[in-house]
């Protein structure tokens, strides 16, 4: 297979992949799911960067102020994040994760491990970490043409 051919398939399985991770979420953990893809996401982020303003998440997510104030607005709510004053002495607050957040970010995680797990069951150990490995690349490689890179641990 040539080099075009590869490329329109990896299109063909990233499609695929997303109708997967919906039907996924839709119809595989909804019954112990506890939160919803926008908070699973805020909370990774603000977990891995620490508090952060609206100011910055839109920055780090390349999405508009009204969206950003919607979803940190119903985080507020579900008691996941807190609006904190800066701990730096900047005039903007920012949203930290919560203790409850965190247990919900955690189970969540665990869940979608769990979920993976039994996914790639038949897998090999270094058929695992060579997948993990690729993935890491694909979305850095995404990152940089973004510019906009993502915490890792």
């Amino acid at each position: 297979m040539d080099s075009a051919g590869a490329t329109r398939q990896v299109e063909y399985e990233q499609m695929l992949l997303g109708r997967y991770l919906h039907l996924h979420k839709s119809k595989g953990r909804s019954r112990g799911s506890t939160l919803d893809r926008s908070a699973y996401i805020l909370l990774s982020r603000i977990r891995m960067q620490g508090p952060m303003s609206i100011g910055q998440l839109c920055e780090a997510f390349g999405l508009d102020a009204s969206t950003l104030n919607r979803q940190t607005a119903a985080a507020v709510r579900s008691g996941l994040v807190e609006r904190i004053p800066d701990p730096e002495g900047g005039a903007a607050r920012k949203f930290r994760i919560t203790a409850e957040g965190e247990q919900r970010l955690d189970q969540e995680r665990e869940g979608i491990v769990e979920s993976l797990g039994a996914i790639m069951a038949d897998w090999t150990e270094d058929d695992i970490t060579s997948f993990a490995e690729h993935l890491k690349r694909f979305n850095t490689d995404i990152e940089r043409i973004d510019g906009r890179p993502w915490p890792r641990p």
